[in-house]
């Protein structure tokens, strides 16, 4: 083979590994675009009038993720399945969100931390990594740790719309998703500074429950549930 003729075979491989990152990109944007419709949907809840509306809202997000199982599923033709990770860094940002969006959803409607067995099912994908297009555990991490900043959010927002139990029981959970993490050897880079942000959030809602009790709005709440 001339130089030549190597040059062009190269050209030629290169030109048609365009063509699949071309393809993958599409799709990834069309699913940047309903995730960000089910985080409008979400985004509601932080309103004084939201947190009635929580079950609407999270039937709502769960009909738009039949719509990202459907574009997860094109996103799979548009590559070899054992080249996962050649073309990772095209859907890994999407992904995360996405598993933000889950991991939302699922604490919204039972206040419990949603493992990466149930973001896999609600997203139309595998766990296991043999079995192809799947959620890797660290797009799962960092999706639980955005999740985490909105919790915080959630917190401060609670006592404007006058719910004063809500934020003792996000405070429980993110020290319980906090304590979790420190047992982790998180070698990540980006999903290290993620975690770094979690110590604000914990700070963060620390705050907010400590400001209620200090007023004594959090026991009067206690003290009425108990009732």
């Amino acid at each position: 083979m001339s130089v030549t003729e190597m040059f062009s075979y190269i050209q030629g491989f290169l030109s048609a590994d365009q063509d699949v990152r071309e393809d993958i990109r599409k799709v990834v944007q069309i699913l940047e675009q309903t995730a960000r419709e089910i985080l409008t949907v979400l985004q509601s809840v932080h309103q004084p009038s939201g947190f009635k509306e929580i079950p609407s809202k999270c039937a709502k997000a769960r009909e738009l993720f039949c719509t990202v199982r459907t574009q997860l599923a094109d996103l799979k033709t548009k590559f070899p399945v054992e080249q996962y990770y050649r073309f990772h860094e095209h859907w890994r940002f999407v992904l995360q969100r996405l598993a933000f969006l889950a991991a939302f959803v699922v604490y919204l409607e039972s206040e419990t931390l949603v493992t990466r067995e149930e973001v896999a099912q609600i997203l139309g994908i595998e766990v296991v990594r043999e079995k192809g297009f799947h959620l890797d555990v660290e797009d799962y991490l960092a999706g639980v740790l955005i999740m985490a900043s909105e919790l915080s959010r959630l917190a401060v927002n609670s006592v404007t719309a006058g719910d004063y139990t809500r934020p003792l029981r996000i405070s429980n959970f993110i020290n319980e998703l906090d304590s979790g993490f420190r047992l982790l050897n998180l070698k990540n880079d980006p999903l290290r500074k993620r975690y770094d942000g979690l110590k604000y959030d914990v700070k963060k809602i620390e705050e907010v429950v400590y400001d209620l009790s200090i007023r004594g709005l959090a026991k009067e709440s206690e003290s009425g549930g108990d009732k």
